[in-house]
């Protein structure tokens, strides 16, 4: 690597390290259990997935415009990983991804799954939503193993899948009211079906028993996808059993807190202190130490 190789790629790290720092992400304190190299691949890997949710959640823009942004993204990405990144944040991506032997596909899914939401749409049922889960989560956590370290089996990677679905399904009980306001309507159908709740009713921001009942069903199913995540740890390094838990436990806590709110999601943002985040971690350390993972 030249000279000036070397200086796009501090560059670049420390644009990813910006962003990750400035994000107030759920995910970030949780990061500081990592080993610092660990640490800072996490925060490129964010900033990536950041940058990309932004080019199509960015609503100043056309929708036309915005999909010829997450195109041209997608061909910088392949530029990147052949030798020749353009965008700041991509010579640490490319770095990363080689040293970390990450499977090149993992980030084009996650960009699959933001074109996907450009316009407005709807899933019919659960395995519809699934999927969806998979390209904006489930991608995500199988980079995440590649930082970590795994036993690289069938049975991490399965259930890496399934812990991407837990976290997302949290981030849509979280975010419904956000999302209708874009005409995102993300629990299936045939589950507003099953309770008698309407989608019309979801867009007057209706706090109705049928819409508690549903709410009650959908933390359920997530809190299911938990416990699958749970036996994750196992197949992890030291380090990636230390930042599964913290993340577990802090997404938990939002669950958590919809419920102490009586699943009106609709009033305010449901959110985790910061307070809480720190005491999440410092359990998590506290735990790994007297287990001997440190």
């Amino acid at each position: 690597m030249s000279m000036t190789d070397t200086a796009h790629l501090k560059t670049s790290i420390q644009h990813c390290l910006h962003i990750a720092r400035h994000s107030g992400s759920n995910f970030y304190l949780a990061f500081y259990s990592l080993p610092r190299d660990q640490f800072q691949d996490m925060c490129v890997l964010y900033a990536f997935m950041r940058h990309t949710d932004d080019l199509g959640d960015d609503e100043s823009k056309s929708l036309e415009e915005r999909r010829s942004a997450v195109s041209l993204w997608r061909d910088e990405l392949q530029q990147a990983l052949d030798g020749n990144p353009s965008h700041e944040i991509l010579p640490a991506l490319a770095d990363m991804a080689a040293r970390r032997e990450l499977p090149a596909r993992y980030l084009f899914e996650v960009i699959d799954g933001v074109e996907s939401d450009l316009e407005p749409r709807d899933f019919e049922t659960f395995d519809e939503l699934n999927d969806y889960c998979y390209q904006v989560a489930g991608a995500v956590g199988l980079c995440c193993l590649h930082i970590w370290g795994f036993d690289r089996t069938d049975e991490a990677i399965r259930k890496a899948i399934q812990t991407g679905t837990a976290f997302q399904l949290t981030n849509i009980l979280r975010d419904l009211r956000e999302d209708q306001s874009r005409d995102r309507l993300y629990l299936p159908v045939q589950d507003l079906e099953q309770f008698g709740y309407t989608a019309e009713e979801l867009q007057a921001l209706a706090l109705t028993p049928a819409f508690r009942e549903l709410m009650k069903f959908q933390i359920e199913r997530a809190r299911g996808y938990y416990e699958v995540a749970k036996t994750l740890s196992p197949h992890l390094s030291p380090t990636g059993k230390r930042i599964l838990k913290a993340m577990i436990r802090t997404y938990e806590e939002i669950l958590d807190q919809i419920e102490k709110a009586d699943y009106d999601v609709f009033s305010k943002r449901i959110r985790v202190s910061r307070t809480k985040k720190l005491a999440v971690l410092c359990r998590c350390l506290f735990e790994g130490w007297t287990a001997g993972w440190l």
